[in-house]
């Protein structure tokens, strides 16, 4: 199972403070902009569709969001944003890439860079770890939501690639064009997903005891928590008995 979706159940299980939703906000929307400048129809664009369905998840008013798609398309003034990628290393030689939107490289590179160094790790080249990631939908659930030859079946019937089972979640993955189609064929089988994204999936993975764990994580989460980041993966594992002490 990906670190990132053993990442994303340690932040369900984390509960994050509702004081954080107006930066996560702000974010949303940036998203959702930078997905509009290529068509400001959802129907057509699946990124945009996406970045739509996390905003309405986490309560985006719909005004909201409607101007966001605006500032996306040039109807409305907006910031004049771009895509960054930031690539590095931290403790354990885990490899790490933080997708930012910024207004401002210049600001943005150095933070970046400060909290690399603060949590003892590197930050590196453009292209230094993004050869071992690859785009995957991924689909996570309780393993309560259901069992895992179900999974199986209705992923393999609907463009998925693979499903894993630990530490109590499932996961399902595929292609990226396949999201729509597997997710469509989840809600319709009436399975309760945990949460759903297009993201970035490393084909190797380090294996990290307690220690280091706790250390990488600090990292992703510090990164994570910058206004300007909008999402961070790696290419952690941890075991059941890590993520149980990490609980």
């Amino acid at each position: 199972m990906s670190g990132h979706s053993k990442w994303s159940t340690i932040k369900h299980k984390k509960a994050r403070l509702d004081a954080k939703r107006g930066k996560n906000w702000s974010k949303l929307a940036r998203n959702i902009t930078m997905s509009a400048k290529n068509g400001g129809n959802p129907e057509d664009n699946s990124r945009l569709r996406l970045a739509i369905d996390k905003a309405k998840a986490d309560n985006m008013p719909r005004d909201t969001i409607e101007k966001a798609v605006k500032k996306g398309t040039g109807e409305l003034e907006g910031e004049s944003y771009e895509e960054v990628v930031y690539e590095g290393y931290g403790t354990g030689g885990v490899a790490i890439m933080a997708c930012a939107v910024t207004d401002n490289r210049a600001r943005t590179a150095p933070e970046i860079k400060k909290i690399f160094e603060r949590r003892n790790g590197n930050l590196g080249a453009s292209g230094c770890v993004a050869w071992m990631f690859s785009q995957k939908g991924v689909f996570t659930f309780t393993d309560e939501a259901v069992t895992e030859d179900r999974l199986m079946e209705i992923a393999l019937e609907n463009g998925g690639e693979d499903v894993t089972s630990s530490a109590g979640i499932r996961e399902a993955t595929c292609d990226p064009e396949s999201y729509d189609q597997l997710k469509k064929a989840l809600e319709d089988a009436g399975i309760p997903i945990e949460s759903s994204d297009v993201t970035n999936i490393a084909s190797t993975t380090v294996s990290l005891d307690l220690a280091v764990a706790t250390k990488v994580l600090k990292l992703i989460e510090e990164l994570e928590d910058h206004d300007d980041v909008e999402s961070v993966a790696s290419n952690f594992d941890l075991s059941d008995e890590v993520m149980a002490q990490l609980d």
